[in-house]
């Protein structure tokens, strides 16, 4: 075989080599997150979400165009995530446009397009060349598969003292769970069944009417009556018992129990006293009534306990008191109202983590007891500076003269909601009457001491979930709307509509929720410092090495090549 055919033999066996491994390579992910926060991996749960996918599903990102430097990270991370859900399941497409991108008519029909899908431009002011412009962005994205419709908001709620740094990286540690949060709820085929009772003075529809819409685009949501059956069917996901002012019987407390031994979860909102800022206004000395539910000591047997006290904190929100009358009319000015705390969501769980400021009204004091089949999570707690009032108490509006004194609220992290999950014991253990045990018979239901794995949420304020009502005109108000701060505290229904996917998520996708991807800030007054070093150290330093390397390679060529080698 003469020299040129192996030649030609080898090479082209190399190059089968080369598209062979090329096409291996292109087979497997050799891919690796090396970050410490795991920003481009996703969570075991949205792996389980991208399995279930076998339809088509286009996914329209709004955000594009030219932003300040915060929002092209947002604009980055988003493009990064979508292009690994591509990746993981090519079923999932994309693609970005500008809705302000066109004719003045084009622009305007889109908005409108957009504002009857609940889209909402938002304002930003753009400094370009020194000048500075106002220009609307759409952070949201619709996802479409077949004919569902989901809405992702990519930008979280700015909070008070919160920079748009922070708020900006909380936004891009939410996106992975957004987004699989939406298309696993597109992608499920039977919605899950959530039911509120009623016939015991629960919070009436008015009340709840935001709520129910809400969680109505996702789930079946449906209203019982206590004295309309006699037993809770399995195929119920999630009973939500709101703000009851009657005593629950011996038969209403079976019905419930049972319902949670065979794997029945609860959302109890649970107050204890009628306490409201209008009657401490009409009434001098007021002491709040207290609310017989009849509840306590099935609460106490599942492992919480509701203390007989209201709960006051430094950190709260405000109401009006007059300081002055002017032309015969009262003048007002806002105080701080200890009764109503703001509420951090601690990070401990992804019920609340990252979501917004929560704001209760008269919420009393959760004590957790020890259960060695169910753990406890404590979901929000008081600040550090805490106080509460035991019962009964005198409610006036005095409270305000305390001022804002942290020596005066020497309490800290009292829980006003928790989560229990595990097993629990029935209330009826080894206390069933008889004819309670032959009703179940009779229905084909045999007692069941011990519960399957479950879970129960107790929070001490129905405002967590309420709507305020207008009985004039009908108008409902947003969850979390503060109507003398007129402000709207969106972890209201965060934590709500968190808790409400918690309870009946079957794979776990808000373990995306937990994600943190950390803000790495830059030290401003260094950066300022240290600027022209740094500059210097970049543009002159790979120059001074080039060239270092040029002036040795001349001296090694030249020594080599400067005596010519003689035979």
């Amino acid at each position: 075989m003469s020299k040129r055919v192996e030649t030609i033999i080898k090479t082209c066996i190399l190059a089968l080599l080369v598209v062979i491994v090329n096409l291996v390579v292109d087979k497997i992910d050799v891919s690796a997150d090396l970050t410490e926060d795991g920003r481009f991996s996703f969570s075991e749960s949205t792996n389980a979400v991208l399995d279930l996918v076998e339809e088509p599903i286009y996914i329209r990102v709004l955000l594009s165009g030219q932003f300040p430097a915060g929002f092209e990270r947002l604009e980055e991370a988003t493009q990064n995530l979508l292009a690994q859900l591509e990746g993981k399941n090519a079923n999932i497409q994309y693609q970005f446009e500008d809705p302000s991108d066109g004719s003045v008519e084009e622009v305007n029909q889109r908005y409108e397009t957009l504002r009857t899908m609940g889209i909402y431009g938002t304002n930003l002011i753009v400094q370009d060349d020194g000048q500075m412009s106002e220009r609307i962005i759409f952070p949201y994205a619709i996802i479409n598969k077949g004919k569902k419709t989901g809405i992702v908001n990519l930008l979280k709620a700015q909070e008070a003292g919160e920079s748009e740094d922070q708020t900006l990286n909380k936004s891009i540690s939410l996106l992975e769970y957004k987004f699989a949060d939406q298309i696993y709820k597109m992608t499920k085929l039977n919605k899950p069944n959530i039911v509120l009772l009623e016939g015991r003075g629960e919070l009436p529809e008015q009340q709840t009417a935001t709520l129910e819409q809400t969680i109505g685009k996702l789930y079946d949501v449906g209203r019982i009556n206590m004295d309309s059956i006699i037993m809770l069917s399995e195929e119920i996901d999630l009973v939500i018992v709101a703000r009851p002012t009657q005593s629950y019987s011996p038969r209403d407390q079976l019905i419930l129990d049972q319902y949670i031994m065979r794997g029945g979860k609860v959302i109890w909102i649970v107050e204890k006293y009628e306490a409201n800022v209008f009657a401490i206004d009409s009434f001098e000395n007021y002491v709040p009534k207290e609310i017989v539910h009849n509840l306590d000591d099935m609460f106490f047997n599942y492992g919480v306990r509701m203390k007989s006290n209201l709960v006051l904190d430094l950190q709260c929100s405000n109401v009006p008191q007059v300081v002055a009358m002017q032309g015969g009319k009262p003048q007002t000015s806002l105080f701080p109202w200890f009764y109503h705390p703001i509420l951090v969501g601690k990070d401990n769980h992804p019920i609340t983590n990252n979501i917004s400021n929560v704001n209760l009204t008269f919420p009393s004091e959760i004590e957790v007891l020890d259960k060695q089949n169910s753990t406890a999570i404590p979901l929000l707690e008081t600040s550090p500076n805490s106080r509460y009032q035991v019962y009964p108490m005198r409610l006036s509006f005095d409270v305000v003269r305390l001022g804002e004194d942290p020596s005066k609220f020497n309490k800290q992290y009292l829980d006003v909601a928790v989560l229990r999950e595990g097993v629990f014991d029935s209330h009826f253990k080894n206390r069933l009457a008889q004819d309670q045990e032959q009703t179940l018979k009779d229905l084909d239901m045999p007692f069941q001491e011990i519960s399957k794995e479950t879970k129960q949420i107790w929070i001490t304020d129905a405002s967590i979930m309420s709507n305020l009502y207008n009985p004039k005109d009908a108008r409902i108000s947003p969850i979390g709307f503060n109507q003398w701060d007129q402000k709207v505290y969106e972890g209201n229904r965060e934590f709500m509509m968190n808790a409400i996917d918690y309870m009946v998520d079957d794979i776990n996708v808000m373990d995306a929720r937990n994600k943190d991807v950390k803000l790495r800030l830059l030290n401003r007054a260094k950066v300022i410092e240290e600027k022209t070093k740094w500059q210097l150290l970049n543009m002159a330093l790979p120059l001074v090495v080039l060239g270092l390397f040029g002036l040795l390679y001349a001296f090694i060529r030249k020594k080599k090549y400067a005596n010519p080698i003689t035979d």
